[in-house]
């Protein structure tokens, strides 16, 4: 009974809590006062934010099944923008690529130790940083493609039952799927990546199991921003924070991808097999593509 009396209160609380936020942007958002960070990390992975999130998309869900044009909305903005991100993202295995035959190039022809870019002052750092470098182009790949690959249906699936159902079985599945298992995996890993992610931003450290109070009325006394810059190898690549900051995008674009999944599922049971596919923008081969992926099938 208790639980569920909290349950219903941190619901409630929410919409308190968005608009106290909104109206307090000094509070959280003053990245020059020690205490607005350590509020901003604190909330960022609190019981508060999470009812925040899950308050605003019950309400954006009871809207939505009042009126579905407006949950089609949703589903074309979310899918919009899993997109656009993933596709210009996707252009990084392009850089990588040609940074790896300069690499080869300057190291095995010229052999030089050094790769410079820019002019003036020139962008200068050891050939083996540039190689580790690499590293980066596929965590953004990997990252900010994977809400991309799954709109566009590219996510390998493991077929037992899905396959010999029913249209609507099917959908039901889908909407189970992104409840229960999407949603709260996303969920899972941002509250661990959020708080390794800030570990390797500033000092001193913070940690899941901190408090308000200790937050801003302790650590924020000794904070000053820390950011990681240590590499595997003395003139290795030192950027390695990029992948801290890649995983919590990550996780927020699958969670996000989760209601879209949900929403569209759900549309697509409701409406019927007719509107299957309906507003999905997805990418089309060209002519010479398809024959080529014709003839590897």
């Amino acid at each position: 009974m208790d639980t569920i009396v909290w349950f219903f209160q941190n619901i409630a609380m929410a919409f308190y809590n968005f608009g106290y936020a909104i109206t307090h942007p000094n509070l959280w958002l003053n990245w020059s006062d020690g205490q607005a960070v350590m509020r901003f990390i604190y909330y960022g992975g609190s019981v508060q934010f999470f009812f925040v999130v899950f308050t605003a998309f019950l309400v954006l869900t009871a809207v939505g099944l009042w009126r579905n044009s407006i949950m089609w909305g949703v589903v074309r903005g979310l899918e919009g923008f899993a997109n656009t991100v993933g596709r210009i993202a996707a252009w990084a295995g392009l850089l990588m690529v040609l940074q790896q035959i300069i690499i080869v190039f300057i190291q095995r022809i010229f052999a030089k130790a050094e790769i410079s870019i820019g002019f003036g002052v020139p962008l200068a750092f050891d050939i083996s940083w540039w190689g580790e470098e690499l590293k980066l182009y596929n965590a953004l790949v990997v990252c900010l493609c994977a809400a991309y690959t799954f709109v566009q249906g590219g996510h390998v699936r493991v077929d037992l039952v899905y396959s010999a159902v029913s249209y609507r079985t099917k959908k039901v599945i889908d909407m189970l799927g992104s409840l229960f298992f999407m949603m709260p995996a996303a969920v899972l890993t941002w509250m661990y990546g959020w708080y390794f992610m800030w570990r390797h931003l500033v000092t001193p450290k913070v940690s899941a199991s901190d408090t308000l109070q200790r937050m801003v009325e302790g650590k924020s006394r000794a904070f000053k921003w820390n950011v990681e810059t240590i590499g595997f190898s003395p003139n290795g690549f030192n950027g390695y924070f990029l992948f801290k900051v890649l995983l919590c995008a990550f996780t927020a674009m699958i969670f996000l991808q989760a209601i879209a999944f949900f929403y569209r599922s759900y549309l697509e049971w409701k409406e019927g097999p007719e509107s299957e596919g309906k507003y999905l923008d997805k990418d089309v081969l060209g002519d010479e593509d398809a024959e080529l992926v014709a003839d590897i099938h």
